[in-house]
């Protein structure tokens, strides 16, 4: 696993801008290089401005949408189209707005959809088995872009201190008693996390500093699930200010934009 790397930039506003061209320019180096890519999105205020930012710049044009793998790290165990859903969110924020194939929108089943959350997770497991390629050596394939939010908790995807799910090997389980509301819940495990080649961990608001300061330490995953949340290739936290104020100028290499 990685190192992680800590980027700092001024507020909210100006992070989601900087996460956005960050996306826009991994995405175009990645399609140039091998023909297609993958991303995992996430929800949360600053992911969704993050997206939302892309939609808005005319930049995104440099991405050849209908190559690219779209995939969610968690998701709300709601049925289609529900406000509170990260899918709903995403599509209204930016996958409506460009053209992609919709084949390669890989979402997580609702109640709707008639399954139980154990039965979504399970089949989320079994598309991303079949998307995985004997170089990813796996059963996940090896996303290009890992996005995660982070709670005050430390929680990342739907993974909370010290519930099951952490203890999990599986790709992809259902979360019950989530500490947050809706309580029942999709998310992938940290095996399929760290089966990422980029995890960037983006995070804004004072109430976060805590946490990153215990992502980026020694602190063991079940207390602190975003120290699991690492790359194999690279892993980046991107702050705003408030977030990094804790950070100790030892733990990962800062740098301020």
């Amino acid at each position: 696993m990685s190192v992680p790397s800590v980027v700092v930039h001024r507020d909210a506003d100006v992070l989601a801008n900087a996460v956005a061209a960050r996306i826009i320019t991994r995405l175009v180096d990645v399609q140039s290089a091998k023909g297609s890519a993958s991303i995992v999105l996430t929800g949360g205020t600053v992911g969704i401005a993050t997206l939302a930012a892309i939609a808005a710049t005319p930049a995104r044009d440099a991405v050849d949408w209908r190559r690219l793998d779209i995939w969610w790290g968690d998701e709300r165990f709601l049925p289609s189209g529900d406000k509170e859903r990260n899918e709903t969110g995403a599509r209204e924020a930016l996958l409506d707005h460009v053209d992609v194939n919709p084949e390669r929108v890989h979402v997580m089943l609702g109640p709707d959809s008639g399954l139980t959350a154990e039965e979504s997770a399970e089949s989320y497991a079994a598309e991303l088995r079949r998307a995985a390629r004997p170089e990813d050596h796996g059963p996940v394939p090896g996303f290009d872009i890992m996005l995660l939010g982070m709670g005050p908790d430390s929680h990342v995807a739907s993974l909370f201190p010290g519930m099951p799910a952490l203890y999990d090997t599986r790709a992809a389980v259902a979360v019950h008693g989530a500490p947050k509301p809706p309580p029942t819940r999709i998310s992938l495990t940290l095996p399929a996390i760290q089966s990422s080649r980029e995890v960037w961990v983006v995070a804004a608001g004072e109430e976060k500093s805590g946490a990153v300061r215990l992502a980026l330490s020694e602190s063991g995953h079940v207390q602190v699930p975003a120290s699991g949340a690492r790359g194999r290739a690279r892993t980046l936290f991107l702050l705003d200010r408030a977030a990094a104020s804790k950070i100790p100028p030892e733990l990962g290499r800062i740098s301020s934009p």
